[in-house]
């Protein structure tokens, strides 16, 4: 048998694929995996302001058609 292009039992191509699989797990940008939300939507700002009570409910209506027909 000859083993000339496999490396500890993998074709350079398997390694180069789970390479890129380890980096795709471990190098993404979410805090928790699975859970795939925009940081700091503008819906979201305007909840947590509505909540907070910086705004009344007439101005989060508003803001909030405003924002949803774009």
């Amino acid at each position: 048998m000859f083993y000339e292009n496999y490396y500890w039992g993998m074709n350079p191509i398997w390694w180069f694929l789970w390479i890129v699989l380890l980096i795709w797990i471990f190098a993404t940008p979410y805090d928790i995996p699975g859970q795939r939300k925009r940081k700091n939507a503008p819906l979201d700002i305007l909840q947590r302001r509505f909540a907070s009570g910086e705004i009344n409910e007439e101005e989060y209506e508003a803001k909030k058609k405003m924002l949803e027909g774009q």
